[in-house]
């Protein structure tokens, strides 16, 4: 079995060491990558082609996992190169994803998306797939994954996936914002106390591991939210009535990701207080 990546970050080079100790090829290009992410499947020991036109060609799945912005881009680049099956398990709409979708020209695809933090949530993360081929891309449950397949309809594994966004990244967005007032006025640590009184078991890590990825992940964030801005659009234009009801939260929390990425750019996680500091003196 040969699995190739396109594009090398997290999702990748996270699944791509379970792939390794299961026995599967993986495989990736380098071309047009960054100095960081040819380091980092150096380090992961993954195969490498000399593009993404033999990565499409060799692989049996090639798994889509780039920015939301490249998404199409990449389908378009490869798509009459694919010979296996083609899983995009990218934070795009629905619509952007049966556009990208469509340029692969042998049919061969999936709709896919990541249900969790795959960091925190290991192999066992639930990923769920649709499609007409997302029963055989979950023949890689056999190397450990837990692939759920939801539907035989191209498009609904990212309609749940911006559902879920739509949630977790607005709540994450309150947070920071909250924290980082009760920061300013010296109640971070009370504040803490008091929500997590309230709160479910491990809300503070929780909410300290979300705040950090707000500002680590912004730009990412920024755009997976205009994915979602685009899903909520659509699906206004044909079942609500109210379309500027329905959109204020959801525009806002992307507003707040596109005004964090324009603040702060950072190399690493650090911890709330001085991801504070940082932000605070660039304000």
């Amino acid at each position: 079995m040969k699995v190739g990546f396109l594009g090398f970050g997290e999702v990748a080079s996270t699944l791509s060491g379970w792939f390794k100790d299961a026995g599967v090829e993986v495989y990736t290009s380098l071309e047009n990558r960054s100095v960081k992410t040819q380091v980092l499947a150096e380090d992961c020991g993954v195969n490498t082609c000399k593009d993404n036109k033999t990565l499409a060609e060799i692989s049996d799945i090639l798994i889509s996992a780039v920015t939301p912005a490249e998404a199409v881009n990449v389908a378009r680049e490869v798509g009459k190169h694919v010979k296996g099956i083609y899983v995009d398990v990218n934070n795009i709409s629905p619509g952007t994803a049966k556009e990208a979708l469509g340029y692969i020209e042998n049919g061969k695809t999936v709709d896919a998306a990541i249900i969790g933090g795959i960091k925190k949530e290991g192999i066992q993360v639930q990923i769920v797939a649709s499609g007409s081929y997302a029963e055989q891309f979950s023949s890689l449950n056999q190397y450990g994954l837990n692939i759920k397949v939801i539907s035989p309809d191209l498009g609904k594994a990212k309609t749940l996936k911006m559902l879920r966004s739509s949630y977790t990244k607005g709540v994450s967005a309150l947070l920071f914002e909250s924290l980082y007032l009760a920061y300013q006025m010296g109640l971070d640590e009370e504040f803490m106390k008091c929500l997590e009184s309230t709160e479910c078991p491990g809300f503070r890590e929780s909410t300290l591991s979300r705040v950090k990825n707000s500002a680590y992940h912004a730009e990412r964030k920024s755009q997976e939210m205009e994915e979602v801005l685009k899903f909520i659009e659509d699906y206004s234009k044909l079942e609500l009535t109210d379309e500027d009801e329905c959109l204020s939260m959801i525009k806002a929390t992307g507003e707040f990701f596109k005004y964090i990425s324009n603040k702060i750019e950072l190399d690493e996680k650090p911890n709330y207080k001085e991801l504070f500091e940082s932000f605070k003196s660039k304000n």
